[in-house]
Parts: structure tokens; C-alpha cells; sequence
């Protein structure tokens, strides 16, 4: 069994409260989702990576896409399921258990388009690997979103530096990555991302997703200002592609194009 199952599985009963459901989460959900929109059309066949609880999954089937869903946690997919099971549109959409070392051998494509949001790259310790296995799976000319958990963010800096803790200020920049629960996570530049899904994938934007919004780890002393929350996310919506915001992100997303 892959060794990430264990860290999500623990995780998944209450991911949604943590994350999905807050402030911070839905606001950066929602940016995702506007360029979810603006690149998948309804009747397209898209492949998700990592979908954890399903909450993209069901978002796009409701938009008309067709979604083969997939995560390495029975965990999360037993919550998918169980949400797929309350939704209209659930016959747009199935979830999968897969890891990205099987995804070469997967035989469901090939699809219009591919999701991996909130981070699911970040314990992969083969991007190329990765970038080969899904440009097998998308036709030319298809989209893949990337959302990607940035090395370098000054909210991080400056939260931990206040509380006394400078090694988890600076974890992201560690060459290697760090140990998370049972899981290797790292965090590839833009640039290292870019390097690893290409020649296979050309960029066609970046954006930032987090640089002036706070991390999801401070929602608990940060939602007590929703208006200033959601008035630094539409800032952030404005100028979200403009340098060096996608550089400074909790996260940054990337469009790529099959070539």
C-alpha cells in the first residue's frame, strides 16, 4: 500500500471543516474554479488528480464535465462517495483509487483535461515521472491545472517568526522537502515545475493562489475578519498573474497545455 494512504486516510473525516469550509479554503477554492471554468467546457472528459473529498469533482459535474475523479485515500474516496451520492449530477462523475505511479497504466483516457489542486504534486517525488505519465493520458491540446505549493511564502515567514518557531518558517525552502506525517512533502518552484512537465506541456498562465490571502493554517485566528479576508482575495483575484505575486503564493497555479 502507497505510503501516503495512512496520513490522509487519518485526515479525511474532518478535512472539509478544516479546509473546505472556511473562509480561506472557499476563497481559494473559488479562484481555482474560476479558471476551472474558463478551461473546462461542459461535455469534456477531465481527469482529477488527488480529488480528495470530491468537492472539484462534483463542482465541475454540476458544470456539465465529465470527471474520473481519482485519490490514493480509500479514506477520502469513501467521503466522495458519499457526497456523489446526494448530488444531481452524480452520473458526470466516478472516483477511482489511483496513485500517480500508476497513472502510465491507467486506461481511462484520453481526456480533455486534468486537475490536480491543493498540493497532491507536492508528495510526488518524481515530477517527471509524473508530467510523463499524465501527458499519456490528455490528447493534444488539453488543459492541466497544477495547483502547487509554493518554496517561498513571506505570510509563512512572518506568522512563525512571531511565534518563536524560524525551522517551520523556512521548512519549504530545505532541499529535499520535509517529513510530514508518514509523507515526504516538497516544494518545486515554478520554474523546477515548468522544467519537469516540459517538453510534453507548454505554460499558458500562472497565477498566485494565497500571496496576499493568508495560509489555511491561520483561519483560526484570522476568520474573525471575514471583510478583510475577502477583501485582500479580491485584490489577489486582480492581480493575481502579475510578478512576483505566483513566485510569493502559498500555492501557484499553472495552465499547461499538452503539446
Amino acid at each position: 500500500m502507497p505510503e501516503t494512504v495512512p496520513a490522509f486516510d487519518a485526515r479525511a473525516a474532518d478535512y472539509d471543516s478544516r479546509f473546505t469550509a472556511t473562509t480561506i479554503g472557499t476563497l481559494m477554492r473559488s479562484a481555482v474554479r474560476v479558471r476551472c471554468a474558463a478551461r473546462f467546457q461542459p461535455g469534456m472528459h477531465v481527469l482529477e488528480m488527488n480529488c480528495g473529498t470530491g468537492e472539484d469533482a462534483l463542482w465541475l459535474a454540476h458544470c456539465g464535465v465529465r470527471v474520473t475523479a481519482t485519490d490514493i485515500s480509500p479514506a477520502m474516496l469513501a467521503v466522495a462517495e458519499n457526497k456523489r451520492g446526494l448530488s444531481p449530477d452524480a452520473q458526470f462523475v466516478r472516483f477511482r483509487g489511483l496513485a500517480w505511479e500508476d497513472l502510465q497504466a491507467f486506461s481511462d483516457g484520453p481526456f480533455d483535461g486534468a486537475l490536480s489542486n491543493f498540493g497532491g504534486l507536492n508528495c510526488v517525488a518524481d515530477l517527471r515521472g509524473a508530467a510523463h505519465a499524465l501527458a499519456s493520458q490528455l490528447r493534444s491540446g488539453a488543459t492541466a491545472l497544477l495547483c502547487v505549493m509554493g518554496p517561498v511564502v513571506p505570510w509563512e515567514w512572518v506568522w512563525f517568526l512571531a511565534q518563536g518557531k524560524p525551522a517551520a518558517a523556512f521548512r519549504r525552502l530545505q532541499r529535499g522537502g520535509v517529513q510530514w506525517s508518514e509523507i515526504r512533502v516538497r516544494y518545486p518552484s515554478i520554474a523546477e515545475t515548468r522544467r519537469a512537465f516540459a517538453p510534453e506541456f507548454r505554460l499558458r498562465r500562472q497565477s498566485a493562489i494565497g500571496a496576499l490571502l493568508p495560509p489555511p493554517y491561520t483561519e483560526k485566528w484570522l476568520a474573525r475578519f471575514p471583510r478583510a479576508l475577502c477583501a485582500l482575495g479580491g485584490i489577489e483575484r486582480r492581480f493575481e498573474t502579475v510578478w512576483p505575486l505566483p513566485l510569493l503564493a502559498d500555492h501557484y497555479l499553472l495552465e499547461l497545455e499538452r503539446v
